[in-house]
């Protein structure tokens, strides 16, 4: 039986008792009282116990003194039912924000369990089931259809279709072949693939992710810190005040009697419990950051999510962030051929290359290449490719191919990439633009980041100044500084940070491993996470597993939402039990008005912040 289940009997119990103790016209006194007694020990006897634990431990003013001082207070000044109703509706309460705080949990559970049970690994010919952490690099493991992949590799032999949902909150399946790289904690949907390890459990994607999110809650927020310090401060000074009304009045005031004051200071002490704030204030952050996990947005800590509402500059690293980091023709310009003719000379000049630029032109050329008519090749180093195709010289290179050629170089005027020259038995064919493509959902990103309070988009860049304009054009952007190394991408943020007010955050996108030092001097660094490197997720504040900018939008969105319900509880919980607190000090309200609203304002900041919970877009 779960702790909630057991509260739940002892609360059904204490009721019926209390109930029975209601009705039951008992002719004794004591019988009365007994029975009191005994619903009132079945329902809080744990409260009770905690109290006086707490009170050898020096933690004295907590909800549970709170409540056992006004409840046994109650009980010796004849006040039996409302001492009882008091602790049963305190019980109830307790159980609902119970009951809310282990649907967080097993939110965030169910959405992490991705721990692998086992590594099926081939050893001496033979497949055998043993922990992940014992698996070394380079070992080969199998992995079959329904199952967790256990460690980062590489596949090296069959085709599938991978659920990446617990990792990038997306749902559509993601296809592998020979090549690939699978993540750890995806799960194999139907072939079976074996793979090489890459990485060592302990450095694996899976286990990273688990390390972020069962640290995330020890970074508290600003909200957070607030509700701990004020909850030590506030509780002893009610109390305090309950003391002093309790003893003053009746030496000052006329017609005054001690049990009235009395009453009326347990009362005072039981409107003053702060579980409002000490329960909803971090329910509210957790759920935020199982809402932003939902949506494949690991966020380290809660003090990173509070921050991300005040972003007001946001720094874009260029390749791997807002294009995808790979090369593709994207401009042909012939030269007495046409533009098919150009695209097959070149890619055939470069078929038995691996480069980068010659993968994308036989992309381009988009035909199987008959590598007969190839009669041969050859790499002149710092130049290109000079290639005999279909019995003629074929050359693909640079500007210096061209002067080896005594030909002229021609420069497109809208030329924003690398430029590949083709020249045929001596005579120029034309030249191919090839450049980094545009992520899709870039452009999209920077018009959602105009939606929200962000003043200013930037993007760095080690690529040519030409290239970076181009981007920063084509999407929008308010200033790009290109031709930077590392240290310049630092020295450019420095400068953008004394532009943001003293409130205001600095935000820098980046992926590659010469990101790192940028993300950890930003006020809030965001890793691309499903190609970034180790060393950027690693520095960085808030990872994107799905490698879309435009998951930052969602990030900040649902960043702004946790403040905004975090604020909406501080304020009501402190407005309601400020009015209640001054009626019961001055007899206006009794002990079950006093409850009632105690309880009440815990129950719907509760409901409040687990709205969180279900953020998903």
């Amino acid at each position: 039986m779960s702790a909630n289940q057991k509260r739940l009997l002892r609360i059904i119990i204490g009721a019926v008792v209390f109930v029975m103790a209601l009705v039951i016209p008992f002719s004794n006194h004591f019988v009365r009282f007994a029975v009191f007694l005994i619903s009132f020990l079945v329902v809080g006897i744990d409260v009770i116990w905690k109290a006086i634990r707490n009170l050898f431990r020096g933690q004295l003013f907590d909800e549970n003194f709170l409540m056992g001082i006004a409840t046994i207070g109650a009980f010796a000044i004849g006040e039996y039912p409302e001492g009882v109703a008091v602790m049963l509706l305190y019980q109830i309460g307790e159980l609902f924000q119970s009951c809310a705080v282990d649907k967080s949990r097993r939110s965030i559970a169910d959405l992490m369990d991705i721990r692998p049970d086992y590594a099926q690994v081939l050893r001496n010919g033979e497949l055998q089931k043993v922990d992940p952490d014992e698996v070394e690099i380079g070992e080969t493991i199998v992995i079959t259809a329904g199952e967790k992949i256990p460690l980062d590799a590489e596949v090296i032999e069959g085709t599938s279709t991978l659920d990446t949902a617990a990792l990038t909150g997306e749902s559509c399946p993601k296809e592998v072949k020979p090549g690939d790289l699978l993540l750890s904690g995806c799960i194999n949907l139907n072939g079976m693939l074996t793979a090489h390890v890459t990485k060592e459990f302990s450095e694996s994607t899976v286990n990273t992710i688990l390390d972020l999110v069962e640290n995330a809650s020890s970074r508290k927020a600003t909200s957070e810190n607030f509700i701990t310090k004020f909850a030590r401060y506030y509780t002893p000074i009610v109390v305090i005040l309950a003391a002093a009304l309790a003893v003053i009045p009746p030496f000052i005031l006329a017609d005054a009697s001690f049990s009235e004051w009395i009453y009326r200071a347990l009362t005072f002490l039981v409107v003053s419990c702060p579980c409002a704030l000490v329960i909803s204030i971090p329910l509210s952050f957790f759920g935020g950051l199982g809402g932003a996990s939902r949506s494949g947005v690991l966020i380290k800590g809660s003090n990173y999510l509070e921050a991300l509402a005040q972003t007001e500059i946001v720094v874009f690293d260029k390749t791997g962030t807002l294009t995808k980091g790979v090369f593709a023709v994207q401009q042909i310009h012939p030269h007495g051929v046409s533009s098919e003719a150009l695209v097959e000379l070149a890619a055939y000049a470069e078929s038995y290359s691996n480069h980068p630029i010659s993968l994308s032109l036989k992309e381009a050329y988009g035909k199987e290449i008959d590598k007969q008519r190839v009669t041969k090749t050859e790499e002149i180093a710092g130049l290109g490719v000079i290639a005999v195709v279909d019995g003629k010289q074929v050359a693909v290179g640079n500007q210096k191919m061209l002067a080896r050629f005594s030909l002229p170089a021609t420069v497109p005027n809208d030329q924003a990439g690398t430029l590949v020259y083709v020249i045929e038995d001596g005579i120029y064919r034309g030249s191919i633009v090839i450049a980094d493509q545009i992520k899709e959902d870039a452009a999209k990103t920077i018009d959602l980041l105009r939606r929200t309070r962000v003043k200013e988009l930037v993007m760095l860049t080690g690529d040519a100044k030409s290239i970076g304009e181009k981007v920063a054009r084509q999407l929008g952007l308010d200033q790009v500084f290109a031709d930077l190394l590392p240290a310049d991408k630092v020295a450019k943020v420095e400068e953008l940070l004394k532009k943001k007010s003293a409130k205001g955050k600095l935000l820098f996108v980046g992926d590659g491993i010469n990101d790192a030092p940028v993300l950890a001097r930003a006020d809030l660094g965001v890793a691309m996470g499903a190609l970034g490197s180790d060393a950027a997720i690693e520095a960085a504040d808030i990872v994107l597993m799905t490698d879309e900018p435009s998951k930052l939008f969602t990030a900040i969105q649902i960043s702004k939402k946790t403040r905004s319900i975090v604020r909406q509880n501080i304020v009501f919980a402190l407005t309601v039990k400020l009015l209640v607190l001054l009626f019961s000090a001055a007899g206006l309200v009794t002990m079950w008005a006093a409850v009632f609203a105690d309880v009440g304002v815990s129950v719907l900041a509760i409901l409040n912040a687990i709205r969180l919970i279900r953020c998903k877009k």
